[in-house]
């Protein structure tokens, strides 16, 4: 009688387990369809916008969830990062990490409201952007040469635009201003697609920009294209010489792009996102449309993302610090 009595009673406590084991998937799942929020430090419209929306259709596909784009644009990047880096809503937001908020802000800016190398955690690279040099069509040159002829030409040398203080856009042209010694000033705008709406308006003459948010306009004839500022040629643009081959011997000079997560975000999510973040880049789809835009998709571990931005940092500072740029 005892006997039948704990069996029952075991029997009871076993199917109350088996409930509330039963139960928890529902739970995680019903928690997994919160919007994952993804932070983008430029406006609407940019290359970086672009890159985000196109491979968070593609991981959202994979993690059955909404993942919505918040565009944040302004202190080159760090109203983002600042926002991310305080976030606590670990699992359900991400950020485009870049070169001006991992490489270039901790030597431009004596005070960051964020730490670049301990308030996120790298998910994975997502795409490496080539810069063009581009002029407006009414400009006579069509070449690196002929620029540099047009611009000592000019009494009080030329503007150029970026897609903000400290992005990739700006210091590459700052660089590029080291090496021919041309008298530039900088003209920053709130991301690519306003910067570029000027460009193509004649209200302001060159830069050096990415090719995600000017190649529409190259292919149209609205801009004209004299230099690409990779090693290599791109592949979408074949007759546009690179500036190394120009004479300016070795000048590199790109934009990048990585996802991360604020700190604190569970070492298992993390692998989570990665894992669906390659895949995305491998996806038809984002490879087609990175392809269109002349992007490099850029997929590796969490670890390969520490070590490149490490590298960069380096080399970026380096320059910010010889040229004495400052944002602050």
């Amino acid at each position: 009688m005892k006997f039948g009595s704990m069996s029952r009673r075991a029997l009871a406590c076993a199917l109350t387990a088996l409930t509330a084991l039963a139960v928890a998937p529902v739970v995680a799942l019903a928690q997994d369809q919160k919007p994952i929020e993804w932070v983008v430090g430029y406006a609407a419209g940019g290359g970086s916008d672009t890159v985000a929306r196109t491979i968070a259709e593609e991981m959202g596909k994979s993690l059955k969830r909404t993942i919505i784009v918040n565009n944040k644009p302004g202190a080159a990047t760090n109203i983002a990062a600042d926002y991310v880096a305080k976030s606590k809503d670990y699992g359900n937001i991400m950020f485009t990490a870049d070169f001006a908020t991992l490489a270039a802000n901790p030597a431009l800016f004596a005070k960051l409201p964020y730490d670049a190398e301990k308030d996120f955690v790298p998910v994975g690279m997502l795409a490496r952007f080539p810069l063009l040099l581009v002029v407006h069509p009414s400009n006579p040159a069509n070449n690196l040469k002929e620029f540099i002829a047009w611009v000592k030409a000019n009494p009080n040398g030329a503007n150029f635009a970026s897609a903000g203080a400290g992005s990739p856009q700006h210091l590459a042209a700052e660089l590029f201003r080291e090496r021919t010694g041309l008298a530039l000033q900088h003209v920053a705008y709130r991301g690519g697609a306003p910067a570029v709406i000027d460009l193509v308006g004649g209200q302001i003459p060159f830069a050096l920009m990415d090719s995600a948010t000017v190649q529409q306009y190259v292919v149209s004839g609205k801009l004209k294209a004299l230099g690409v500022a990779s090693k290599e040629r791109l592949k979408n643009f074949p007759d546009v010489p690179t500036l190394s081959e120009q004479g300016l011997t070795g000048f590199d000079a790109s934009a990048w792009q990585g996802l991360v997560v604020p700190k604190g975000t569970p070492p298992e999510t993390v692998a989570a996102l990665n894992r669906t973040l390659q895949a995305a880049l491998a996806s038809t789809p984002v490879k087609a449309r990175l392809e269109t835009l002349s992007l490099e998709a850029l997929p590796g571990t969490p670890q390969q993302m520490t070590s490149y931005v490490h590298a960069e940092r380096e080399r970026w500072g380096a320059l910010i610090r010889k040229n004495q740029i400052r944002l602050d």
